[in-house]
C-alpha cells in the first residue's frame, strides 16, 4: 500500500484537476475514489449529507520528501516542484524532483514547474521528473501546447498567467482551450530577468475574478497569499485552488505553525 497519511485518507476522494484519474495504485477502502453524479462546477458531494466547494491547496517550492509529507499531512492536495528558473525561490535539481514525485501517492498531484517553452524540451524534462502535471510558468505557443498534448496525453497542463494588467484577461481567454487549468500569478515575464513566480506580491484580484468568471477552466490563485488575506482572496476571486510558498515557511523551510494557521484560515473562509 502506498503511504497515505490519515488526513489524506479522509479528505482526498476527488481528483485535484477535473478529468484526472488517480485510481492506479489506490487500495480499496473508504479513501478510494468514488463515482459522482454530474454536478454544477465546483460543487462536490463527499458524503451523503455534506456538500461544499473549498479551494484546493497547492504548496509550492517543496524541497524534500519530508516537506512533501508535511504538506500532505496538513491538507495539501498538490505539491509544486520547481525546476530551473531565471529568478525566484525553491529551485531544486530534476533528480530530486523525480525522487519526491515518486514518493507522493495518488490522489495527491505533483506539479513540475518548468520555464521551458518547447514541447520537445518540456516532454524530455517530464520524462526525467515524472510528475502528474506540468505548470508552464512562461508563455508557450498554442502549436507547442498541441504538440505537448500528443507527446504527453496523460499529463495535465496548467498555464500560468501573470497578472500585470487588463491584457491578462485576453491572454487567458486565448490560451484556456489548450490547457486543463490556469494559474494566476504575480510575475513579470517582460523584465530583463524574467519573474515567473515566487514574487510574494499580491496582484489585482479584480482581474483574476474576471478571468475566473469568463474562462471555463479551473483557476488557481497565487501571489502573496497568506493567513491574513486568504479569506479576502477566496471571497474576491472564488478560485478552484490556491497556490502558496513563502507564507508557510520560516527560514526557507515549511513551518508546521504557519501551515496550520493558513489551513485554519482557509477552512474559516470556506
Amino acid at each position: 500500500m502506498p503511504w497515505i497519511p490519515p488526513k489524506a485518507r479522509q479528505i482526498y476522494t476527488l481528483p485535484f484537476i477535473p478529468g484526472s484519474t488517480w485510481r492506479e495504485g489506490l487500495p480499496a477502502g473508504p479513501h478510494s475514489l468514488r463515482r459522482f453524479r454530474r454536478r454544477p462546477p465546483g460543487v462536490f458531494r463527499l458524503h451523503k449529507k455534506m456538500m461544499f466547494s473549498p479551494p484546493r491547496i497547492k504548496i509550492c517550492c517543496i524541497s524534500s520528501v519530508e516537506e512533501a509529507r508535511l504538506a500532505i499531512a496538513h491538507g495539501a492536495a498538490a505539491l509544486g516542484l520547481v525546476s530551473h528558473m531565471p529568478s525566484g525561490p525553491g529551485v531544486i535539481p530534476d533528480a530530486l524532483i523525480a525522487e519526491i514525485a515518486a514518493a507522493v501517492p495518488p490522489p495527491i498531484a505533483t506539479f513540475l514547474l518548468t520555464s521551458l517553452q518547447s514541447a520537445e524540451a518540456i516532454a524530455a524534462q517530464h520524462a526525467a521528473c515524472r510528475t502528474s502535471a506540468l505548470q508552464l510558468v512562461d508563455f508557450v505557443e498554442p502549436k507547442e501546447l498541441a504538440h505537448l498534448r500528443r507527446l504527453l496525453p496523460g499529463v495535465k497542463l496548467v498555464q500560468v498567467i501573470h497578472i500585470t494588467g487588463p491584457d491578462a484577461l485576453e491572454e487567458a481567454q486565448a490560451i484556456a482551450e489548450h490547457v486543463d487549468a490556469l494559474l494566476l500569478d504575480s510575475g513579470n515575464p517582460a523584465l530583463a530577468v524574467k519573474e515567473l513566480g515566487g514574487t510574494g506580491r499580491v496582484h489585482d484580484w479584480a482581474i483574476s475574478r474576471q478571468i475566473r468568471a469568463q474562462v471555463h477552466k479551473p483557476v488557481f490563485l497565487a501571489g502573496g497569499l497568506s493567513e491574513s488575506n486568504v479569506a479576502q482572496a477566496i471571497a474576491a476571486v472564488e478560485p478552484f485552488g490556491l497556490d502558496l510558498c513563502s507564507s508557510v515557511r520560516h527560514d526557507g523551510k515549511l513551518s508546521v505553525q504557519k501551515l496550520s494557521a493558513f489551513m485554519r484560515a482557509v477552512r474559516g473562509a470556506a
